[in-house]
């Protein structure tokens, strides 16, 4: 199976409704998903949190490195005030480096786990990409969805308006009776009603789209088709265990808590570090002491130097290790079920939407078929009630099958193209760099990692970062950068 074609860089495809008009200018899918990777704030906001993740490697390698530390104090005594002895000043100047040669494993499990959450902050990432497009291809589906169900019930509303109109003629001369009038009344009032439901529907799906877009949906294209799926529900479910982001990150997640596990039983070993450290004092002022008759003098300045080895073995810590092991122990364990509870989901997911976009094709097929058939019997009815042969309900009744069948037709049609991305999100198939969007350079998580991990300054915290995100209230905001 092609993992997928160049499908998106076009705006040919299928329509919700054979006849719907389509504008010459138009916002295409691949155009509103262009603008959810730049301007989506839960996307953003994710991108934020791989961040702050990859900053944790350089706290854990942070632990083997040399620290350095210095002091300076001044101190004025006055000992002997009372007595007119002289008062002193000293100076103390000190550094001192220190260089852990062996922590028990700590640190190493300590850099372990975090590259580990660092990949799953990715694949987290990644997740949360493909929920976000997957939920602005139901918005945008909705939207054309919504706006077909507007036209098909405005049209049903002067179709009855016609009809109503001709009844009264009718009913004028005789030919038909007051029934026939209030029974023509009954479906145009049903479907003003249905009218008014439907545009709701359109507002509430219209601002779904723009706060999932960052844009109003003006004037929007007929999607573009899909790209092949997998032929049986077997072959998808094998593609998401190998490639679905969720899962993926639910996997690394456990290996983290495995290496948290090394890190809870190393404050149980013992630990070494090379330690070097220079102090210099000097005795500012008189120093000298009076004693007596007699007078002594201290060496005006000092200065003392040193290095070592420091060794720590602990012997009891009240149990603390212990219980902290216990507990990572514990927490690996959740993480492996998660896991499992992953992938159940996982698949789960894909067969739920393999099994709905089959069922939308199926559908597809039966409406198209019903909505032909429920024509043709409304033609039958309109010319035979003309010679009166049948009922002015038996007509209504018709028009409103046939516009039950268009609804169906256009709802399985949105159905399937739903469905059948929900299938590549699951699958792990429906990410920016997988859909051939042209706009822009993709976001490289790798870029930041290596710059945060690498980083050795303690005065290098890369400044503040503006909102990328978008505004929706009042009018569309641009990016803080």
């Amino acid at each position: 199976m092609n993992r997928l074609p160049r499908l998106w860089a076009s705006a040919l495809g299928m329509t919700l409704m054979a006849g719907v008009s389509v504008p010459a200018i138009a916002e295409t899918l691949a155009e509103a998903l262009l603008r959810t990777y730049r301007t989506n704030p839960t996307l953003t906001a994710a991108r934020a949190d791989l961040r702050a993740t990859d900053a944790t490697v350089g706290i854990a390698r942070s632990a083997a490195r040399p620290s350095l530390s210095s002091s300076a104090g001044l101190t004025q005594s006055y000992d002997g005030v009372a007595t007119g002895d002289e008062a002193g000043r000293k100076l103390t100047l000190s550094a001192s480096a220190s260089m852990p040669i062996y922590a028990g494993g700590a640190i190493r499990g300590g850099v372990r786990a975090a590259k580990e959450r660092v990949e799953a902050g990715r694949a987290s990432l990644r997740g949360t990409e493909s929920d976000v497009f997957s939920d602005v291809v139901a918005a945008y589906m909705d939207v054309m969805l919504s706006r077909a169900l507007v036209e098909l019930n405005r049209n049903q509303v002067q179709v009855l308006t016609t009809n109503l109109e001709a009844t009264r003629d009718r009913f004028e001369i005789g030919d038909l009776t007051r029934t026939d009038v209030a029974q023509s009344e009954a479906r145009l009032a049903l479907a003003s009603s249905a009218l008014v439901k439907a545009e709701g529907n359109l507002v509430t799906a219209e601002q779904n789209y723009l706060r999932l877009t960052g844009g109003p949906a003006d004037d929007l294209s007929p999607p573009p088709p899909l790209p092949a799926l997998p032929e049986t529900v077997a072959a998808a479910t094998d593609i998401a265990i190998n490639e679905n982001p969720g899962l993926l990150a639910a996997k690394a997640n456990a290996k983290a808590a495995g290496s948290d596990v090394d890190v809870a039983r190393a404050a149980r070993l013992p630990t070494l570090s090379a330690t070097a450290g220079v102090s210099y004092y000097d005795y500012m002022g008189t120093i000298g002491q009076v004693v007596g008759s007699s007078s002594s003098s201290l060496q005006q300045s000092q200065a003392t130097s040193s290095i070592g080895l420091s060794a720590t073995l602990p012997l009891y810590q009240g149990g603390e290790p212990g219980a902290r092991v216990r507990r990572s122990l514990e927490i690996a364990s959740a993480a492996r079920e998660r896991e499992i509870a992953s992938e159940r989901l996982v698949v789960a997911s894909v067969r739920s939407a393999f099994a709905g976009y089959r069922s939308a094709l199926d559908s597809i097929e039966s409406n198209a078929k019903a909505v032909a058939a429920s024509r043709l019997a409304l033609e039958g009815n309109r010319a035979e009630n003309s010679v009166g042969t049948r009922s002015v309900l038996e007509v209504l009744d018709a028009e409103q099958e046939l516009l039950n069948t268009e609804v169906a037709l256009a709802t399985a049609r949105r159905d399937a193209y739903v469905a059948g991305f929900r299938l590549l999100n699951a699958m792990g198939r429906a990410e920016m760099k997988d859909l051939n969007i042209e706009g822009g350079v993709l976001y490289d998580p790798v870029a930041n990692y290596k710059s945060a991990s690498g980083n050795v300054s303690d005065w290098s915290d890369g400044g503040e970062r503006g909102v990328m995100a978008t505004r929706t209230y009042g009018p569309v905001a641009t990016p803080a950068n």
